[in-house]
């Protein structure tokens, strides 16, 4: 992304669609945008983060009619579990936009009237192949045998001839490939970049914007018997969230102050919605666009594509409840690549939290407060970093943490920055059993012990600071211990702790009274093991 160190910034997960309650995708979306606004809000700057839910359409239309419910309480009910598994995961949104709210409606109608002005919707008939869990015509020659979806394979596309207002996409190529080359950044990483660039290049063609004989919508301003195609309704939802609580709903108050929107972190599934006809809309309608579109792969369960037909789906809310919200978080960033696909395994799962946070960072924390406590009268040694040897390896890996990690997370690679941490404290296990503090105390060689302690004490500190925005909880009860009153959820507090001093080596202050050494993170278990 293009600003290194912008003053505000704001970040956008898709808006989930309440077909049914969400899933593990969902919630790897969310983690990684709520890990990636944390980040920013460290640095100190003023952060929105945007979720919330797209509630309109036919699919949802016959959804709550299978289920004998109005449309309007079925999605009620299935935003008020995409806020349940929010507050469980500890995501720190600060807007929940949800395209049934009258608010969205306002600046819809505005936006449409706007595109209308602009001459770039008209009437004309549309004959295809439809997918109702897409809400999106297919081409002919994207069809499986059978014409079925190439992703809903369980029921056969619609054969749909019908009158539709259309939205002129391909006027807008050349503006768009003048776009993609000169804000090459614009859609990450770069093969979701080059697919989109391929797709473009082989000429885009108008998409029809409305929708007849479906009730569930916002109709068309000039000619109600039409409604609103739900992906022109559901990405205004950005904008709409843009707005103050007690603001009239206009584009200009929801435009003043936080558009345009950093970054839109999404699924690869919609990148074209995002990277194709959410940026040509905007043109015409003479709108700035967004600084990148961030397409991430899918996740699969044990080798295998999840899905409710092979009945090997991954509940999110059973696996914070059985696991926590911090080991959660932890395996989905820390063991995934965002750019790519990955893979669940509980087993897998456990093994590896347990050696990167109990073993590697807890034990390593709790070993060395213990020798605090016994050698330097449970304070930090009185020692200043600056007058520590810089030939230490634990040291030098230290000192370049700090920038590496800033790096990484810029680069939304949460993967990396997570292993900058895991290395400090593998490496300070290594240097305390090569440096052998209990021997040294013995030998009564006091300055040696208390270097050893205070190197290791702030690397573990360097460590718990870079992983805040993964696993804040966890970095909290590090930085008690350790002697800091500070809390990783309270944006507040947390700006004592300023970034240009405590992102880097030597931060912890000498003779800084130490908290008593506990477990910071219970080793898991199987579930099956603890019946």
């Amino acid at each position: 992304m293009s600003d290194t160190h912008p003053k505000r910034f704001s970040v956008t997960t898709p808006l989930y669609y309440v077909n049914g309650l969400p899933h593990i995708g969902s919630a790897y979306t969310t983690m990684a945008a709520d890990a990636l606004a944390r980040f920013h809000r460290l640095r100190g700057a003023a952060v929105l983060l945007i979720t919330g839910t797209d509630e309109h359409g036919q699919k949802i239309q016959r959804t709550a009619e299978q289920r004998q419910l109005a449309p309007q309480v079925h999605c009620d009910e299935i935003a008020a579990g995409f806020i349940d598994l929010w507050q469980r995961l500890n995501i720190q949104y600060d807007r929940f936009s949800r395209t049934t709210s009258d608010r969205h409606t306002s600046i819809v109608k505005e936006f449409f009237q706007r595109v209308w002005d602009k001459g770039d919707i008209y009437l004309s008939q549309q004959q295809g192949w439809y997918c109702v869990d897409c809400e999106e015509f297919k081409e002919a020659r994207d069809l499986l045998p059978g014409q079925v979806c190439p992703i809903h394979t369980h029921r056969p596309v619609e054969w749909r001839d019908e009158q539709n207002y259309f939205f002129r996409l391909s006027k807008y190529q050349a503006a768009l490939e003048t776009h993609y080359a000169n804000h090459p950044d614009f859609i990450q990483p770069d093969g979701r970049r080059n697919e989109v660039l391929s797709f473009v290049k082989s000429g885009l063609q108008d998409f029809s914007i409305s929708r007849v004989n479906l009730d569930w919508g916002i109709p068309v301003p000039m000619d109600p018997s039409h409604t609103l195609y739900v992906w022109f309704d559901a990405l205004l939802g950005y904008i709409t969230a843009l707005l103050e609580p007690d603001e009239a709903p206009t584009l200009e108050n929801a435009l003043k102050t936080w558009w345009p929107i950093n970054l839109h972190l999404i699924g690869k599934d919609i990148l074209r919605f995002h990277a194709v006809y959410w940026p040509a809309m905007l043109i015409s309608a003479g709108l700035p666009l967004p600084g990148t579109v961030f397409g991430h792969g899918f996740l699969t369960k044990d080798g295998q594509k999840m899905g409710k037909s092979l009945g090997n789906t991954l509940d999110p809310v059973e696996l914070v409840e059985q696991y926590g919200a911090e080991a959660v978080r932890y395996y989905f960033l820390k063991e995934i690549d965002l750019s790519r696909d990955g893979d669940f395994n509980e087993t897998r799962f456990i093994n590896i939290v347990n050696a990167d946070l109990a073993n590697d960072l807890g034990n390593l924390l709790n070993r060395t407060l213990k020798m605090a406590l016994k050698y330097c009268e449970g304070k930090v040694p009185s020692i200043q970093s600056a007058d520590i040897p810089e030939d230490i390896p634990l040291v030098q890996l230290a000192k370049s943490a700090g920038a590496e990690s800033a790096a990484a997370y810029e680069r939304l690679s949460f993967h990396t920055a997570c292993e900058v941490a895991l290395n400090l404290a593998r490496a300070g296990n290594k240097f305390i059993d090569d440096q052998a503090p209990w021997s040294r105390y013995k030998a009564q060689d006091l300055d040696s012990v208390y270097q050893t302690l205070y190197v290791v004490l702030e690397s573990v500190r360097l460590a718990a600071y870079i992983l805040s925005p993964v696993i804040p909880s966890l970095s909290t009860k590090v930085y008690q211990q350790l002697g800091y009153g500070v809390d990783f959820n309270d944006w507040q507090a947390l700006q004592v702790l300023q970034y240009a001093v405590h992102h880097q080596w030597g931060a912890l202050p000498p003779g800084q009274a130490l908290g008593q050494p506990e477990p910071i993170f219970q080793k898991l278990e199987l579930a099956s093991d603890m019946a």
